[in-house]
């Protein structure tokens, strides 16, 4: 992990490959490094840190080359550090870039040491290297040296590699890990993600899971997962540049707060007709299969999981429907028993998040009806191995800490929750109030966008603290629990969020001047119970910063209370979840943490 990009070409590749890696930056690293092949050997730079030393770097030393791999790191195995940082190489001869995790790299380990090759790293991709150059020694070509090389390989791997001694072709493989080629005018490009090369080319081939290809400037070959030629789609893409644009924001995390009114439009658009959602916006034959769903399993990972977990409310309210949720990291470990007519709900932004792909595979050999995926990105893993989808349209997101993903995501598990109760012949009426409610929401979410000002006052007096507490009921206890991930995620501060009833369990404990608490108080008939519940904060003398509907009646003594726009109960979700984004990004803001790129944490955790 995090990003490769490679291309061979008629013309000098350096600032290319470099400027693919400023545009993966959003994904998160540590380290970045490129190797290209020269006429006198390999140029091998490497650095700790952003791509602009790695940049600074080439420019000192001008490596000019046609053919060449670079890399974006994250570090899994071995700390960040400039030998740890790829491209990986063996003898001089063999330079690899690697995304993934190869588990069974200490007994390949093992297995190298005692062919007499020695280890630079700490980690798990150097193998890759000398794997590669064990076999090229038995007298391979590079291309049959991979096709050895990945039977040997257990785990996750994007792989691009090349040789000293050939000047013109790169040699690709992928096994769970995102990875691409792009075709130019006299060059061919590969990559993890399309926006590392989107500037270069719209048309875009997407690897499967055991393909290797063989690249040069003026073709490529794809070979499957039993080394046999085959032919993938291109498929035409135009990823716009201006999604790599901060614009007139200071952060991309910024820029996507505020791009949340278009996002969500764009999620329902289409998609609802009249007093009512459309048939088989899932695909072809969703309709028809959700008429026969008696039970929902959701899995996902972080944001994701939380947009679930507000989800299951409505899938009980609207569509009469039990829900399970499970980390999907967690899923297949607890040997789950499928109920017949069950249904799995898998939720991410990137499609590429490894554990959640991982939860998916395992449940392609348990008895669902079918498998349903959510998530952003047409053309990815998840996209393609889903037997339905439904796409949030939210547009690229650069941003670590998730905004307009979380609530396109929310929105979209609206439109889910609808069209099971549709085919169900449920709640007819309910299904035309929310409807016209989601009609109403971006414009409700452009007023809840300029509570900005309350908000701003109220960052200072947290961002001087350690920790932070988010209370919130009902459905409005995940939205807590994605107010606090936000709040640790880019500042830094530890924060935890309780459903409000249990805060006299234990939290209560926590208590004091120093601890900031947060509450969601939307009007609805638990608002009562949680407004004793923050009277329990102001009696130890807690500081509370409520954001609540106008007709609850909060004294907060000390603190804040921001008055929220009106919005149907059953989308207050989306509503309560913006100020608490601002919140976060404007404590951030003030404690000067890297809110776009916060520290150890990727964009797509494409590694389990």
């Amino acid at each position: 992990m995090c990003g490769i990009i490679a291309a061979a070409s008629t013309r000098n590749v350096g600032k290319l490959l470099v400027q693919g890696l400023h545009r993966m930056e959003y994904r998160g690293y540590d380290s970045a490094g490129i190797a290209l092949h020269q006429l006198d050997g390999v140029a091998h730079l490497r650095t700790l840190g952003k791509v602009q030393l790695l940049e600074d770097r080439m420019i000192e030393e001008k490596p000019r080359s046609k053919l060449g791999i670079a890399h974006t790191r994250w570090a899994t195995h071995g700390e960040p550090s400039e030998t740890n940082a790829h491209p990986h190489k063996s003898n001089d001869e063999v330079f690899i870039v690697h995304n993934g995790i190869i588990e069974n790299h200490l007994e390949l380990k093992a297995e190298l040491e005692k062919e007499g090759y020695s280890f630079a790293s700490q980690t798990d991709s150097e193998i890759i290297a000398h794997l590669l150059d064990f076999n090229l020694k038995q007298g391979m070509t590079m291309i049959e040296a991979m096709f050895a090389s990945k039977k040997k390989l257990d785990g996750a791997y994007a792989i691009a590699a090349m040789h000293r001694d050939d000047e013109s072709k790169l040699v690709i493989a992928r096994q769970k890990s995102p990875l691409l080629i792009g075709l130019g005018t006299d060059e061919v490009f590969a990559a993890s993600d399309p926006l590392a090369i989107s500037q270069l080319t719209n048309d875009f081939i997407f690897l499967e899971d055991g393909d290797v290809a063989e690249i040069s400037a003026d073709t490529y070959k794809i070979f499957d997962a039993v080394d046999l030629e085959a032919s993938r789609e291109v498929s035409r893409i135009d990823i716009s540049s201006q999604a790599t644009s901060k614009g007139e924001y200071r952060h991309f995390m910024e820029k996507e707060i505020y791009e949340q009114p278009d996002a969500l439009l764009n999620t329902i658009d289409g998609r609802i007709s009249g007093e009512d959602v459309l048939d088989n916006i899932f695909g072809l034959g969703s309709t028809e299969l959700f008429k026969k769903v008696e039970r929902i399993q959701i899995v996902a990972c972080g944001t994701s999981l939380h947009a679930g977990r507000v989800a299951a409310n409505w899938l009980s309210a609207i569509a009469e429907l039990p829900c399970q949720i499970d980390y999907a990291s967690e899923y297949r470990y607890r040997n789950p028993h499928v109920d017949d007519n069950s249904i799995l709900i898998t939720i991410s932004q990137s499609g590429e998040t490894a554990d959640t792909l991982a939860a998916l595979n395992y449940a392609k050999e348990k008895n669902y009806l079918a498998t349903v995926g959510i998530c952003n990105v047409p053309t990815s893993t998840l996209a393609r191995e889903s037997d339905f989808v439904l796409f949030t349209n939210a547009g690229p997101e650069i941003g670590v800490a998730s905004t307009k993903a979380f609530t396109t995501q929310l929105a979209a598990l609206m439109l889910l929750t609808l069209s099971l109760a549709k085919a169900r012949n449920l709640n007819p009426k309910l299904r035309q109030r929310v409807v016209t409610a989601l009609r109403a929401l971006p414009e409700i979410i452009t007023q809840t966008l300029e509570l900005k000002d309350s908000i701003i006052e109220m960052a200072p007096a947290i961002a001087n603290k350690d920790n932070a507490l988010f209370l919130g009921r009902g459905i409005f206890y995940p939205v807590a629990k994605e107010g606090a991930l936000k709040l640790k995620e880019i500042s830094y501060i530890h924060a935890e969020a309780y459903p409000a009833g249990e805060l006299k369990h234990g939290p209560l404990a926590l208590i004091d001047e120093n601890m900031p608490v947060i509450a969601l108080a939307p009007e609805s008939e638990i608002a009562e119970k949680l407004v004793s519940n923050l009277e329990e904060v102001k009696a130890r003398g807690g500081t509370l910063y409520v954001f609540s509907d106008p007709s609850v009646s909060i004294d907060v003594k000390s603190g804040s209370l921001v008055p929220m726009p009106k919005c149907d109960f059953l989308l207050t979700p989306i509503i309560y979840t913006i100020p608490l984004q601002i919140l976060s990004y404007e404590v951030a803001l003030l404690r000067g943490t890297d809110i776009d790129q916060p520290r150890n944490l990727a964009k797509s955790v494409t590694v389990e």
